[in-house]
């Protein structure tokens, strides 16, 4: 943009607009500011959703209770809140794909060390297998998940971990 007014003023003052942005960029890149040269940090993954233990692939997924359809809520004894997780797992064999039943048990900390309690129930539905469990969260609070599965007929249990940060806003 241009200024300009009878006396020639205007050319004055747009060059010293132009030097100090100049003077701005420069102390910018001197102190540290955008360099186009530097690697653009990539975006962390979603977090995993299953875990291959051998003959087994362990699926699992942690949400706050709210999120449930009432009429799933209802069936399933579940209060549905913004304020309650709900942890879910499922194994299935890997040679035929169909869901088996297993030892779960399931060790949960938020990230200043606090245990919070997991109890876990299996639920039958038709042919699929799987269990739940639901525990109050905080909003932003993040909860790590020690899941231990024994498969019926392993020889050995197998332990998953994984983290959620949860939003109750």
């Amino acid at each position: 943009m241009v200024y300009s007014d009878c006396n020639g003023k205007g050319t004055r003052i747009m060059t010293i607009r132009k030097t100090l942005i100049a003077l701005s960029l420069l102390g910018l890149a001197a102190c540290g500011g955008p360099n186009p040269t530097a690697e653009v940090p990539q975006a962390e993954p979603a977090g995993a959703s299953n875990a291959d233990i051998g003959d087994y692939v362990v699926h699992f997924s942690a949400q706050t209770t709210d999120q449930l359809q009432p009429e799933v809520a209802r069936a399933y004894n579940i209060v549905r809140s913004p304020n309650r997780a709900m942890l879910n797992v499922s194994v299935v064999r890997e040679a035929d794909n169909k869901a088996v039943e297993a030892q779960v048990t399931v060790k949960t900390v938020n990230l200043t060390g606090q245990l919070k309690n997991v109890t876990m129930r299996q639920i039958n539905d038709q042919d699929a297998v799987y269990y739940i469990g639901e525990t109050p969260v905080a909003n932003r609070e993040t909860l790590v998940f020690d899941i231990r599965v024994m498969p019926e007929g392993a020889s050995a249990a197998s332990e998953v971990r994984f983290k959620r940060q949860f939003y109750t806003d």
